[in-house]
C-alpha cells in the first residue's frame, strides 16, 4: 500500500466520494488510488476553480469539500480561493502535490515552500513527513476543517511519500467534527438574557446560514422569540438582501452573535451603528475572534462564550421562551424593505437588473428544488436582493468575485436534481469561463445568467461617485457574445436584449438539458444599499 492509497482510503472512510482537481505530475499516484477507491474526480480547467467547486459543494452537503492540485504554480493558483473559503467559514481540504522530501534544498522540480504561503488563509497547513502517517494526518486535517470555526485546511504531499510504502499505516475512526456546545449554565444565561431584553437581535455568521442549517434558523427564531439574521455579505449593514437591517441594529437593546465576527460588516460594533447602551453576548468557538470581540466592544460585552453555536441549536430551541412578537414583526419589515420594483424602467429602454432578477425568480418559483448562486460586484448584489431560492451560495464576506460559475458545478454535484441558477456580471463570468467545458464534460446542466452592462460596474460606480463622470477610466468592457463562446464549449446559449424575450429564453435554457449561458444586456445600475435602499 502506497502513501497515496492510505490517503485516499482515509478520505473514503470519511465519506468522500468526489474530488475537484486539476491534474499534474506529483498527484498522479493519488489519481490512481482514487480509481480503486471509487472516488470520482471532477477535472477542472484551473486550480482555483477546483477550490471554488469544493467550497460550494461543502456548503451544500455539510461535508468537507476536497480539492487537489499539483505542485509549484498549481498550488499557487489555488491560493486565492482559500481566502474566500476562510471568510465564508467553509470546510475545504486542499491537497497539493509537492516536490520530494528527499530532494529538499537541492533545487527539485517545482520545489516551493507551500506551508508558509497557505498558513494565513487556512486553519491548518502542514507537510507530512512519513507515508505511514498519511491516515492520521488526513484525519487530523478533516477534523480541523469541520471543528470550531470551520474553514479550509491544506496538506502538501511530498511526491516520494505519496509513492512510498505505507504498510502499517492506520485509518483512524475519528474523522468528523469535534463538538463544542454551550455549557448548560451558559445556555441558561443566554436564553434568560434574550427573554429579559425588550428588543433582542441574534446575528449569525456564514456557517450558521440557512443553506447550511435548513429550517433551523426559523425554528431558533420562533423558540427564542428574537429575530435571527444571517450575515454573509461584505456590504454588511448595507447588504441589499437585508433591506433596512441597520435600523433594527440601531434599535436593539441586546445583540447576541452566534459565530458572527465583530468586524467591519458590523461597523466593528461601534456606537455609530449600535446604541451605546446595547448589551452584547458573543458565542464564538475561535479564541482569536473572541479576543477581537473584547477589543471592539469593551465593557459593552456582557458575556463571551467559547462554543460552536452549531452544536447548540437544538438545545437553544428547547430552552427558548418565545415572545417579542411585535419586535420580530418590526425587524421582519425592516429586512423585507426594498427600494426597487420590476416595474421600474430606465430612459435607455434597456432591461434593468430588477427585471432580470424577477424573470429568474419566476423560474425558481417553478422549480421543485432550487439553488441560487450570487456572484459579482453590483449585479451580484442585485441578485442577492431580488431573488430567493431553497438554497443559496454567495461569493461571501471576502468580496472575491469570479467563483460563481465554479460554484454552479459544485452545487449541481451536491444536488443533481436541483434547478441551479448562477447570476453573475459580465466582469465576473470572465474569471473561469472555461469551466463551461467542465460542466458540459461532466454532464452537469445548470443555468448561468449574465447581467451584461459592459463594464466593471462596482468600480464604475465608485468612479462616478468619487471622481465624477468626466474621470471614468479603465472599467469598460466590450459587448462580447458570451453566449456564443459558451456554445463553442458545448453549452446552450441565449442572447437577450428585450425584456419581452426574457422568460422564453430562460425557459429554453432550463429545458435544454445542458449547461446554459443566458447573456442579457442590462442597464448598469448601482446596487441598492443602505436605509430603505
Amino acid at each position: 500500500m502506497r502513501g497515496a492509497d492510505l490517503l485516499v482510503q482515509t478520505l473514503a472512510a470519511a465519506g468522500v466520494t468526489r474530488i475537484f482537481s486539476l491534474s499534474g505530475n506529483q498527484i498522479m499516484p493519488v489519481y490512481d488510488a482514487c480509481f480503486d477507491a471509487g472516488i470520482e474526480i471532477i477535472h477542472t480547467r484551473h486550480e482555483a476553480a477546483a477550490v471554488f467547486m469544493a467550497e460550494a459543494y461543502a456548503q451544500l452537503t455539510g461535508t468537507v469539500g476536497v480539492a487537489m492540485v499539483t505542485a509549484g504554480a498549481g498550488a499557487a493558483n489555488a491560493l486565492g480561493p482559500l481566502f474566500t473559503a476562510s471568510e465564508s467559514e467553509t470546510p475545504v481540504l486542499l491537497l497539493t502535490g509537492d516536490s520530494p522530501l528527499g530532494q529538499d534544498g537541492r533545487g527539485a522540480f517545482q520545489e516551493l515552500d507551500q506551508v508558509p504561503m497557505t498558513t494565513p488563509v487556512t486553519k491548518l497547513s502542514f507537510r507530512p513527513t512519513r507515508a505511514t502517517d498519511f491516515g492520521i494526518d488526513t484525519a487530523c486535517a478533516l477534523r480541523a476543517a469541520l471543528s470550531g470555526r470551520s474553514g479550509p485546511v491544506h496538506m502538501a504531499l511530498p511526491f516520494d511519500l505519496v509513492d512510498a510504502d505505507a504498510t502499517g499505516g492506520v485509518i483512524p475512526t475519528a474523522l468528523g467534527k469535534e463538538p463544542m456546545p454551550l455549557s448548560d449554565a451558559d445556555l441558561q444565561t443566554l436564553t434568560q438574557a434574550i427573554s429579559k431584553a425588550q428588543r433582542p437581535l441574534i446575528l449569525c455568521g456564514p456557517a450558521m446560514n440557512d443553506a447550511r442549517n435548513p429550517g433551523k434558523l426559523a425554528a431558533l427564531q420562533d423558540a427564542l422569540g428574537a429575530p435571527v439574521i444571517a450575515m454573509e455579505s461584505p456590504r454588511g449593514l448595507k447588504d441589499p438582501a437585508l433591506g433596512d437591517v441597520g435600523i433594527a441594529l440601531a434599535q436593539a437593546d441586546l445583540i447576541v452573535t452566534l459565530g458572527k465576527r465583530i468586524d467591519f460588516t458590523l461597523g466593528f460594533g461601534g456606537t455609530n451603528v449600535v446604541d451605546a447602551a446595547c448589551d452584547w453576548i458573543v458565542v464564538q468557538p475561535c479564541a482569536t475572534e473572541r479576543d477581537r470581540a473584547h477589543r471592539n466592544l469593551g465593557t459593552r460585552l456582557q458575556a463571551c462564550f467559547a462554543a460552536d453555536p452549531r452544536d447548540s441549536i437544538d438545545a437553544l430551541v428547547g430552552a427558548g421562551q418565545g415572545g417579542h412578537d411585535t419586535w420580530r414583526k418590526e425587524v421582519a419589515n425592516h429586512i423585507a424593505a426594498r427600494s426597487f420594483s420590476e416595474r421600474d424602467t430606465v430612459l435607455s429602454g434597456k432591461i434593468t437588473p430588477a427585471q432580470l432578477c424577477a424573470a429568474v425568480q419566476r423560474q425558481l418559483d417553478k422549480a421543485e428544488h432550487s439553488i441560487m448562486i450570487c456572484d459579482g460586484g453590483e449585479f451580484g448584489q442585485w441578485a442577492q436582493a431580488a431573488t430567493n431560492a431553497d438554497l443559496r451560495v454567495t461569493n461571501g464576506i471576502s468580496g472575491a468575485i469570479g467563483g460563481g460559475l465554479c460554484y454552479g458545478v459544485g452545487a449541481k454535484c451536491a444536488h443533481p436534481n436541483a434547478t441551479v441558477f448562477a447570476l453573475m456580471g459580465d466582469g465576473t463570468v470572465g474569471f473561469h469561463f472555461a469551466e463551461f467545458e467542465t460542466a458540459v464534460r461532466a454532464g452537469l446542466p445548470y443555468v448561468v445568467v449574465i447581467g451584461n452592462d459592459e463594464r466593471w460596474n462596482a468600480e464604475h460606480q465608485i468612479q462616478l461617485r468619487d471622481y465624477g463622470p468626466d474621470r471614468l477610466i479603465g472599467c469598460q468592457l466590450s459587448g462580447a457574445r458570451y453566449d456564443e463562446a459558451a456554445i463553442g464549449l458545448g453549452a446552450h446559449g441565449e442572447h437577450v436584449t428585450d425584456v419581452a424575450e426574457l422568460d422564453a429564453a430562460l425557459d429554453r435554457a432550463v429545458q435544454s438539458g445542458k449547461p446554459a449561458c443566458v447573456n442579457v444586456q442590462i442597464e448598469g445600475l448601482p446596487a441598492p444599499s443602505g436605509a430603505a435602499h
